[in-house]
């Protein structure tokens, strides 16, 4: 058995007839048992004819070889093949491809070395070799390990983009060194190439590989036969080179590609109209205004109610002084895409929405923003600092499983509930995986984060990882603290004074003095503008704020005085050459 009859449409060309500029491929392949009794390889293709899930998954195709020694390699092989396809497609959107097949592959292997344990003869345990290609967007992610392999042919040339995972011996044969559920823990090969129309991609197993030279391959691979004529000859001239071995190969061709700024995303919001500001009174959409709670440059927000009923929404709408901002109209439908697949309580939700007016429908979080709180309690207790805290974490996690990173987190993004939970809003400037594979690699113009809390490293480059919200993390509660910055911002606001700026850290315990050392040490390396100094992990530095990290004070305490405290070594240092100058005047 080679294919699955719900992951495969049929082993033959399939194209979206009428389609042009979106994702488009032509497979076709052929599997044999050859000389053996049992055929333990196995392929699937999965080709969406759904517009979202081709944009956001892409086509898979994959290949996957179980060891010829087990009576469990059929079964491993299969497993994987259709195990892989399902789980990846039902992974979250906003997970990018290596993140999402990452997190299947290992699940995968953990399951197969787990029943491979429990087999009463070591070699029938559930291993198998295995090669996936998912084409989303412009781009070919590869995942590999084994001794299947990947070939494309490109203007002519083929050439092989996967490594053997194998191990010549004394024999003919050689022996793997790595598949999955080999061993309790898997390193998988990635890789990421651009593709181009008209590449054609080659999965085989080793029946065939190992029985045909690369240029008799190319030359079958380049015919001009259907897809899976081509692949039946592949496998019938292994089997006459006289194979010993399963006989498996899957040929794709890449018909077209969408457009590469993947403008589907915003093709419809561009469509819309931005609404003229409202107030109290006005109505949209059945949603009458009950309160201006914003109005500035950049977006409007109102309290809202749908008439006929009580239910209480926040809509937001852009300005229309960005009508014309693609930069800006990119991020406010970010923030729809982000909005509308949150499902935790501690993460705003925006509602979906078919009016002709952009503008977002959201969940409206009763309480008050972090930003008053931190008026009203200008000595805040160091507790409760903590539980807030606490509560945030909660919220960027639940982001982080969703491969988003928030990028914007400041007080007047935080909601504090009356039962004193955080809830984290405003989206516009996360950056997520899934999302990013649709676009192409630039940098925008201006971070899109609040000054004196963006993390230095996206000032610098645009893009950040989830040290980037622990940075921002950290000077919230600096400031929860001692209602300053960690970093001084100076009277301006631009980005290029903050890009290069110096970024010398003030003790906490200068504004308090009550913060204990540890504590404040901990601070400082939340807030660390080198990434490999700041803390790895939320955790990390959840447990550092709670309790005294000893390690880290002795450090502290063993360094030089100039070091420790250095503005306090060049005041006293300065005062002392203030006397010695009076001195020798009065002598004088």
């Amino acid at each position: 058995m080679n294919a699955h009859p719900k992951l495969v449409e049929a082993v033959h060309s399939a194209r979206t007839p009428g389609q042009t500029r979106r994702l488009a491929l032509s497979f076709g392949g052929s599997s044999c048992a050859g000389v053996r009794l049992q055929n333990q390889d196995a392929f699937a293709v999965h080709h969406s004819v759904d517009s979202h899930k081709l944009l956001h998954k892409g086509v898979v195709a994959c290949i996957a070889d179980g060891v010829s020694c087990s009576q469990n390699g059929q079964l491993a092989s299969q497993l994987c093949v259709t195990q892989f396809i399902e789980d990846y497609l039902s992974a979250p959107d906003s997970w990018g491809v290596k993140h999402a097949a990452t997190k299947v592959l290992n699940a995968l292997n953990i399951w197969l070395n787990h029943h491979s344990q429990q087999t009463a003869l070591r070699h029938n345990g559930y291993v198998t070799t295995f090669s996936a290609l998912v084409f989303k967007a412009n781009r070919l992610h590869l995942f590999h390990v084994g001794d299947c392999r990947v070939y494309r042919l490109r203007e002519g040339e083929l050439i092989q983009l996967s490594k053997d995972h194998s191990h010549l011996g004394f024999g003919e044969k050689g022996f793997l060194t790595r598949a999955l559920g080999m061993d309790s823990h898997i390193e998988v090969d990635y890789q990421s190439h651009e593709l181009q129309p008209g590449d054609r991609y080659l999965l085989t197993t080793d029946g065939v590989h190992d029985s045909l030279s690369l240029s008799r391959l190319r030359d079958v691979v380049a015919g001009n036969e259907h897809l899976e004529v081509l692949a039946r000859q592949l496998t019938s001239m292994a089997l006459a080179e006289g194979s010993q071995d399963n006989n498996s190969c899957l040929l794709l061709q890449v018909d077209s590609l969408p457009y590469a700024d993947a403008q589907g995303l915003t093709l419809s919001s561009s469509q819309k109209v931005i609404p003229p500001v409202m107030t109290v009174g006005n109505t949209i959409d059945n949603l009458e205004v009950l309160k201006v709670l914003y109005s500035g440059t950049r977006s409007h927000i109102y309290l809202v109610k749908q008439l006929g009923t009580d239910a209480v929404y926040v809509l937001k709408a852009p300005s229309l002084n960005f009508s014309e901002d693609g930069d800006y109209l990119a991020s406010f439908v970010r923030e729809q895409w982000v909005g509308q697949r949150t499902q935790h309580p501690s993460l705003m939700k925006v509602y979906p929405s078919e009016s002709p007016f952009l503008y977002h429908l959201c969940e409206y979080i009763q309480g008050q923003s972090l930003r008053q709180w931190m008026y009203d309690n200008p000595a805040a207790d160091i507790g409760k600092v903590r539980s807030i805290l606490e509560e945030i974490v909660i919220a960027v996690r639940a982001l982080q499983r969703m491969g988003v990173v928030h990028r914007d987190i400041k007080p007047e993004n935080l909601m504090l509930t009356s039962d004193d939970k955080v809830v984290l809003i405003d989206y516009g400037a996360a950056q997520i995986d899934g999302l990013a594979e649709l676009t192409p690699a630039t940098q925008e113009a201006l971070p899109l984060g609040a000054v004196g809390y963006i993390a230095p490293e996206y000032l610098q480059t645009g893009m950040a990882s989830h040290q980037a919200d622990i940075f921002s993390i950290g000077v919230i509660v600096y400031e929860m603290l001692s209602g300053k910055l960690p970093y001084n911002t100076g009277r301006s606001l631009s980005i290029y004074h903050h890009r290069n700026r110096d970024w010398c850290y003030t003790s906490c315990r200068q504004y308090r003095e009550s913060v204990p050392l540890w504590l404040d040490l901990a601070l400082e390396k939340a807030c660390h503008p080198d990434t490999r100094v700041r803390y790895q992990s939320m955790s990390e530095m959840l447990l550092d704020l709670n309790s005294p990290n000893q390690q880290m004070v002795q450090k502290y305490q063993s360094q030089p005085f100039i070091e420790r405290e250095p503005i306090m070594f060049w005041k006293g240092l300065s005062v002392l050459l203030l006397l010695i100058v009076v001195l020798q005047a009065l002598l004088l």
